[in-house]
């Protein structure tokens, strides 16, 4: 009986380090991506003075 427990236990922390795992990835793979696009976005913008208005 103690075997089955151990046996559910170790089973629970493997699939909860998997999750955290896959969880770390795709956060780094998003942050990379949000990067690039920022990067992206900051060449496409003009670099005079803005055009917005403020009355």
């Amino acid at each position: 009986m103690k075997s089955k427990f151990a046996a559910s236990v170790l089973s629970a922390l493997l699939y909860a380090q998997g999750l955290l795992g896959f969880a770390g990835l795709a956060t780094v793979l998003l942050r990379d991506r949000a990067h690039a696009s920022e990067l992206t976005m900051g060449n496409a913008m003009p670099m005079g003075p803005s055009l917005l208005v403020v009355r």
